[in-house]
């Protein structure tokens, strides 16, 4: 799962980044509001976790703009005292909680992953997306199982099977793998081989090579 932070003291935004990633989430961290906003319009994120007061374009200034752009991202507000009052706006920008500072980095974490929890696949209300081929995914935790075993696979893969679920029966390119996986430039070769590998370890007609065009998952 990919969490954006936005957050300008630099210690802090240390340890939330420490934190998260410790929880096996790929975090990718700004103290500029501008440079935050920039990413989003460029990449894929499942959480956005924003300080309130930053440089370039406060949280809600950057909520209320991807709102209006027609991003829904989960957000929460890492926010003071003083904030608070404000926070009905928030909420209106797509906030779905928010944690007062200071706050203890354990509070952060479950907020983060209840977050996650009930926004990720909310394609359905359930925690486990039926596939085909007997797969389940498991929402809650990210793991996919078939006949109640668990599919061992690596970060990589997980998060490449996390965005054909996401885009069930849509075309996926290898740029949007590379961009999602990656947000940066990847050998193509490279791409192929983890497609490749995540193919090997599942039915091999649940993702479809579409040829000269992408993959799909046939769910």
């Amino acid at each position: 799962m990919k969490i954006l932070l936005l957050e300008d003291e630099y210690s802090l935004r240390k340890s939330v980044k420490e934190l998260l990633e410790d929880c096996e989430y790929l975090v990718y961290d700004f103290s500029n509001g501008k440079e935050a906003l920039d990413a989003i319009y460029a990449n894929s994120y499942d959480l956005l976790l924003l300080d309130v007061n930053v440089p370039g374009l406060n949280g809600f200034e950057l909520a209320n703009k991807i709102q209006k752009d027609n991003i829904f991202v989960p957000i929460i507000f890492m926010t003071s005292l003083t904030e608070i009052d404000s926070l009905e706006r928030g909420y209106e920008m797509g906030c779905c909680d928010y944690v007062k500072k200071p706050f203890d980095l354990s509070e952060l974490r479950l907020r983060v992953s209840t977050a996650l929890r009930t926004s990720t696949l909310n394609v359905t209300h359930s925690t486990m997306l039926e596939l085909k081929y007997g797969y389940e995914y498991d929402a809650k935790n990210f793991k996919l199982k078939k006949n109640e075993e668990e599919v061992q696979l690596s970060k990589t893969e997980k998060m490449i099977l996390e965005l054909f679920i996401k885009n069930k029966n849509q075309l996926i390119t290898s740029e949007m793998i590379t961009q999602y996986v990656w947000q940066d430039y990847v050998d193509p070769a490279n791409v192929r081989v983890q497609i490749n590998n995540l193919r090997k370890k599942l039915d091999k007609n649940l993702i479809i090579n579409i040829r000269g065009l992408g993959y799909k998952l046939d769910s």
